[in-house]
């Protein structure tokens, strides 16, 4: 059995990274999902606190893995913001990392 294809991209935004990875979906849909991360550059997102971790919701799918990736960045750009009604940078910035 071969791992599922997965897609990433980096995007730069205002001092920030944002990590995004799409993969099809798990409900066995020809449609895709994605798993992100906000850091600041060179941050390490294996050490604890040095990334905010987001992804889309299960019930959420996109027609392809570039449309996934694609709303993967508006979410991280709207943490960087502080737009996003649950998440936010203050730790990275607060903590240094």
């Amino acid at each position: 059995m071969t791992a599922p294809q997965t897609s990433s991209q980096k995007f730069d935004y205002e001092g920030f990274e944002i990590h995004v990875t799409s993969a099809p979906a798990e409900d066995g849909s020809n449609r895709y999902a994605y798993t992100a991360y906000v850091c600041h550059p060179g941050a390490n997102p294996a050490l604890p606190g040095h990334t905010v971790p987001f992804h889309s919701d299960f019930s959420e799918t996109f027609r392809s893995e570039q449309d996934a990736i694609e709303e993967g960045a508006h979410v991280g750009r709207s943490i960087v913001d502080g737009t996003h009604p649950d998440l936010s940078v203050l730790s990275l910035v607060t903590h240094g990392f």
